[in-house]
């Protein structure tokens, strides 16, 4: 049996509307760099603007997608596109606040078949799987309690983090009961349950 090569170099999609007065579109490229940099590797990344993201087929080539914040995005369906792409096609994917919301989205639709699954910031009917939260987290900080045995522990090392939030919504109550009995698991939510 021959061995596929180390891949000494990846390409990463960032799929959203670039901005650079948002503080977290400043970051990713440092962090994404950074991570490169620990890892011994080169990482080359491009900024998919969601008007041009038309198809699956934009996608191809890429070795990961993040999804990243600061939507509502000006084509909503490119985020949908991304998020069932990496899923479907087992590429390694990331969703950081609009961008998980809309990942989520796409889940409730293309497998928990809720079809008219909507986020309440741009739909006006439908289940709201992303709804508003009852206490805005806008540059707030909280604790975020992380699944044991998971990635994500193992990568901080620890049962609990403090993150910084920047947002308005998040997942409904009704939805979070619903998102385990599929393929999706839950890997960290704050100090209420809430995911």
């Amino acid at each position: 049996m021959e061995l596929s090569p180390v891949k000494t170099t990846l390409r990463i999609a960032l799929v959203g509307d670039y901005n650079p007065d948002v503080i977290a579109h400043q970051a990713i490229p440092l962090a994404i760099d950074d991570a490169a940099a620990v890892l011994e590797l080169t990482a080359d990344y491009d900024w998919l603007a969601t008007p041009e993201l038309t198809s699956p087929e934009d996608l191809v080539g890429y070795d990961a997608i993040w999804l990243v914040p600061a939507s509502p995005y000006k084509n909503t369906e490119a985020a949908f596109i991304a998020a069932r792409y990496a899923r479907e096609n087992s590429i390694p994917f990331l969703g950081t606040c609009g961008g998980f919301q809309h990942a989520l989205i796409e889940y409730a639709r293309n497998v928990l078949g809720w079809h008219d699954a909507g986020h309440a910031e741009t739909d006006t009917e439908g289940r709201m799987v992303i709804a508003p939260l009852t206490c805005s987290l806008v540059e707030k900080t909280d604790a975020i309690e992380l699944r044991n045995n998971t990635l994500i522990a193992k990568a901080y090392g620890k049962p609990e983090i403090q993150e910084g939030y920047h947002c308005n919504y998040g997942v409904s109550p009704e939805f979070a009961d619903q998102l385990e009995r599929g393929d999706m698991r839950v890997t960290g939510w704050d100090e209420q349950g809430e995911i």
